[in-house]
Formats: structure tokens, sequence, C-alpha cells
């Protein structure tokens, strides 16, 4: 057999209930390919490799049993190995976030994102590494080293899922879990080559994800492609009444099929989203999958978000007040390590001021200022009512068409230490998917092509709340089409 690794999820999942090769084999091949590369990536924090071969040896004993016997459906993901961005809880592994003020925390139970795909079988390699407190756009800011781009060496992976991408790129992993607080698991998967969704808010849990931006946040899937995706997806979505923000919604069973025909899809194309200073390969790639779409039945439109512009000062007033007001439990105490000092306040000072790093610093200043008196009204108040008319721009629009097509970035992977210093420049990096994550609207980024320099690019489609199912559906046909999910670095 050639490398197992290179199978797709649905086709592993299968020769696992046939006996075309073992869960060992499977968890071994992945293993193998960590042990190997991941020492020039560092796409991971934590392993637990040897625990993953021991769940995939018993396994192996229920698929015996099973294969003789098929009485009861297996879970959907039964021994398919799994990776976690570390801001998520596993329980009995450590979650850092990518911090020192968190060095050393191991949780003791699971997200529930995690559970619902423990539940479905899952094994879990390990944890991957993050932007700290998912705050970046590269995965250089995390306390534990870069992570680097599988496609090229010398560059960033995106942030600040970064790690999973590159996991899931490098075929560590043949999926990963991520968060998408400003566009954290779209513009990896663009820097990385790989198919990834930032869910509507509310469409999956919270609980057990260390909080960056409470009303920002989101639980999202990287993998190859989107059928990988949506079948990840739709195991971990549902109500969870230990999140409150959580929708009590059905999640449909999504059964993409063979076709590729898109019928009379209205497809919109945001003319905010093509701006000057694009990278000009981005733009070309992006609108060749446009109008391959519209090859495939979609109708184009043009359409207007007319407060696009606003999304970026309006994220990062609103993002680090949210930031200020999570990050003020990690004080010394109850958390990871603490540095002495003769009263709390000094222990307090001291442990914050050595154990965060300058990104997070950055964030929770402009926050403890936006929200401080005499600032509150001019600052966070007028932020939250620009937000009010992303969101209804987003509304109008998706009342024309049935999505929006846009970039998600305006250039492919930047080379690692370019925005090192230019805090600015890294954060218009996400510039294009901001204003999803403001509105709440999902959003679904894919391989589309490649620069000049063999870099990925990516695209994102955004729909209307809750209607994940149909951008799986277009980016489906369109993968079906097209072999750009199919290469590898």
């Amino acid at each position: 057999m050639n490398d197992i690794t290179s199978l797709s999820l649905q086709r592993a999942i299968q020769g696992l209930r046939k006996g075309d090769f073992s869960c060992q084999e499977l968890v071994r091949a992945y293993v193998n390919r960590i042990q190997s590369l991941d020492s020039a990536i560092h796409a991971f924090l934590f392993t637990d490799l040897e625990g993953a071969l021991k769940k995939a040896d018993s396994v192996d004993h229920v698929l015996v049993k099973w294969r003789r016997s098929p009485q009861n459906d297996l879970p959907p993901l039964f021994g398919i190995p799994l990776a976690v961005k570390d801001v998520l809880c596993v329980k009995g592994m450590p979650c850092t976030c990518g911090s020192k003020i968190l060095e050393g925390y191991v949780p003791p139970y699971n997200a529930t994102a995690v559970q619902k795909l423990i539940d479905a079988g899952v094994i879990i390699l390990g944890k991957t590494n993050t932007d700290e407190f998912a705050m970046g756009s590269s995965t250089e800011n995390s306390a534990y080293g870069v992570t680097r781009n599988p496609w090229n060496l010398d560059r960033v992976p995106g942030g600040s899922s970064g790690g999973s991408a590159a996991a899931v790129a490098a075929r560590l992993s043949p999926v990963a879990l991520g968060t998408d607080t400003g566009g954290s698991v779209r513009q990896p998967a663009s820097f990385c080559g790989v198919s990834g969704i930032k869910p509507t808010y509310g469409r999956v849990s919270r609980y057990g994800l260390v909080a960056y931006g409470s009303s920002l946040d989101v639980v999202g899937v990287l993998a190859r492609d989107v059928d990988e995706v949506a079948l990840v997806f739709q195991v971990m979505a549902g109500v969870d009444p230990r999140d409150a923000t959580t929708v009590d919604l059905d999640v449909p069973q999504i059964t993409l099929g063979e076709r590729s025909e898109l019928g009379s899809i209205r497809i919109g194309v945001p003319k905010e989203y093509f701006i000057p200073g694009m990278q000009p390969q981005v733009e070309e790639a992006v609108r060749r999958a446009i109008l391959h779409l519209q090859g495939l039945g979609a109708e184009i439109h043009e359409i207007s978000l007319p407060h696009t512009e606003y999304a970026l000062p309006v994220y990062y007033l609103i993002a680090p007040a949210e930031a200020s007001a999570n990050l003020a439990r990690y004080d010394g105490i109850r958390y990871g390590p603490r540095i002495s000092g003769e009263t709390m306040w000094d222990i307090f000072y001291q442990t914050r001021g050595q154990k965060f790093g300058a990104e997070v610093k950055r964030r929770i200043m402009l926050g403890t200022y936006a929200l401080s008196a005499g600032y509150y009204d001019a600052y966070y108040g007028k932020a939250q009512m620009v937000r009010t008319l992303i969101k209804r721009d987003f509304e109008q629009a998706l009342e024309i068409v049935d999505m929006i097509a846009a970039p998600i970035a305006p250039t492919t992977a930047f080379p690692i230490g370019e925005h090192t210093d230019d805090p600015l420049a890294m954060y218009l990096e996400d510039v294009f998917t901001l204003p999803a994550n403001l509105a709440g609207v999902p959003g679904l980024a894919f391989p589309v092509g490649f620069d000049q320099q063999g870099l990925p690019i990516g695209m994102q489609l955004m729909g209307r709340y809750f209607q994940e199912e149909l951008l799986f559906r277009i980016a489906h046909a369109y993968q079906l089409t097209t072999d750009w999910h199919l290469r590898t670095p």
C-alpha cells in the first residue's frame, strides 16, 4: 500500500472497517511522520504518541469483534487520529495557550467539542502550537517557538491556528481543531493550502475553550478537503447546556455526493474585498475561482458591504476589550506558575509582567484603555455601534445573494519575522476575515491556486447564519472539478 497518510478521511474510515489496515498501522503512520518531520515544522507543543498507539490497539480489538458480527454501527470517526489546538482543554494533556503564564497547567476535563469527538471515536495525537492566547496571525507569538509553513519553512503558517494548519498540510494529522476569533482558522488554511470552517457563532460549544474574545471566538476544523471538514464539523456542532451562547438548532446530516452543478445559486462578490496593495496573484486566483463557480452554474453578482473598512479598527477595540477582561484571571495564584513577591499585588504584577508576551500585553492595554472611565463611550461603545452596521451589511447582502465569495488574505504566506516589529502590518493580514467574526456569520476556506513562489492561495465563502451546509456544498462542487486541494508540500 502507498503511504496510508495520503488516504482521505472517508477512505481511512472505510479501510479501518473493512480491515484493509489496522488502526495501529494508521496511527503508527502518523506517529512516524510526526517523529521524522515535526522537529523542522514545530506544529505540536505536546504529543501523546504512546497513548495514541495504546488507544489504537484497543480500537483494533473492537474492530475485530465488530467485523465478525457488525450488528451495531461504530461511532462515525472510530479510530481516526486528531490534533487539537492548544487553547482547547483536553483532560490529562497540558493546555498552555502558547503562553508561559499557563506553563504546566493540565485541565481535569475536556472541552465539549473535544468530548463530542472522543465520543465519536477519535484518537488525540496531541496539542498544536498557537499564537499566545490565540492573539496573532502568524504563530510567531507563541512562547514556545515559531511554527513553520510546510510549503516553505522560511514562511509563516498563518495564525493563530498555525500549528493545526501546518499539521494537516504536512500530513502529521488527518484533521485538526482550531479556533477563529478574527480569521484564525481561515487565514492559516489559506497559507497552508488546506480547508477550514469558521462556524456560525453559537453553532459549536465554547465550553472548555480558553477565552480570548467571548463574543467572537468559535471552534473550527481544518482538514485537507471540505468533505473531511464537514464530517468532523457535524459531529462537534450542536447545543450545549454548559454554553449559554449555543443555539438549539438541529445539525443537518451533510451528504455532499458527486454533483458539481450549482443550479441557480447566487454568489455575491463584495467590491470592498479587492483593494489596492493586494498581491496580484491572490486577486487573480480568487477571481478565477469565482468564474469557475459561474461555469458550474452559479450566478455571480457584484455586491457592496459598505462598512468593511471599519472592521479592522472595530475588531481591535472589541477583541482587546474582551481579552483584557478574560485574561484578568491569570494572576499567578489560580493557574500555572507564579513569581514570588512580598504581597499579593507583587505576585500579581511580577507574574503577569514576566509571563505574558508582548502582543498579549499590548492587547490587554488597548482593551483596558478602551473600557476605562471617560473613554468607554468614545471607543468601546462606538465600536459596538459600528459592529451592528457591519452585521447589517451582511444581513442585507444575504437577502439578495445566497452566499459571499471573497479573498482570505491580501497576500500569501509572508516570511518569518517580516511583520514582527510592525503590529499594524500584522493586523492588516486579517482585513478580509475580521468582518465575518464581527457579524457572526459562517465562513469556509479552501485552496484555489498558488502564487509564482509555489505558496498556496485560499478563498472564503461566507453565508447566512447556520447555513454551513450550503457553504460545504458549493466548495465541494468546486473541489470535485479542481485539484488544488489534492496537492501536498
